[in-house]
């Protein structure tokens, strides 16, 4: 995911997406990749808490990054718009894919 250019066009371009493509409430597999940090990964944690989410991580190959897959049942297309700006606002350094 790459908002950085204009992130309400992005947002509502993913929203339209997400209203074409999937019956609400669904389950949503959110990924993000962060510079490897126990902190970094309990931030995810913690914004999925609660949630019934089932997070799964994977260092890269020399350990400098993590990859975050967060599997969650989602209410509908704002609620996984509003995760997604949550992760990048709270957890520093996260790419969204």
């Amino acid at each position: 995911m790459e908002p950085s250019k204009n992130p309400e066009e992005f947002y509502a371009k993913l929203k339209s997406q997400l209203l074409d493509t999937a019956l609400w409430p669904t389950e949503y597999l959110y990924k993000f990749i962060v510079p490897t940090s126990a902190e970094k990964v309990e931030q995810i944690h913690d914004i999925f808490d609660n949630m019934g989410a089932v997070i799964t991580t994977k260092k890269s190959k020399n350990e400098k990054y993590t990859s975050v897959s967060v599997n969650v049942t989602m209410t509908n297309p704002d609620a996984v718009i509003a995760k997604y700006k949550q992760v990048g606002e709270e957890v520093e350094g996260v790419i969204s894919l």
